[in-house]
């Protein structure tokens, strides 16, 4: 198991990860450290606690709009594939409608 030591608000901490997530690890402190940051500048310093649990919150937020915004793609996705499928079927109809049609021509 790896330890690093990250910065959050300019504090280190010791953190440990499995061999080879060093480099997410330092990412995933790199956006909390961010967010906090932006916390402190907004409401001012409210001890550590509160600003982790503020930052935490906020990176929730961000998450949930995702996860819904994701959710709502998915939806539109899968309308999408029914759309083309329908098409499809439209168009292969027309297709061999053509083709009866040019071999009923060419058989008189």
């Amino acid at each position: 198991m790896a330890q690093l030591n990250i910065d959050v608000n300019g504090r280190p901490y010791a953190v440990g990860c499995e061999d080879g997530q060093e480099g997410h690890l330092l990412e995933l402190a790199r956006l909390f450290d961010h967010q906090v940051r932006q916390v402190s500048q907004d409401m001012g310093q409210l001890g550590d606690t509160r600003l982790f649990l503020m930052g935490a919150l906020l990176l929730a937020d961000e998450l949930l709009d995702a996860k819904n915004r994701l959710a709502a793609l998915q939806v539109e996705v899968g309308r999408l594939q029914a759309d083309r499928s329908r098409i499809e079927t439209r168009a292969v109809g027309a297709l061999e409608a053509a083709a009866a049609k040019i071999e009923k021509l060419a058989a008189a």
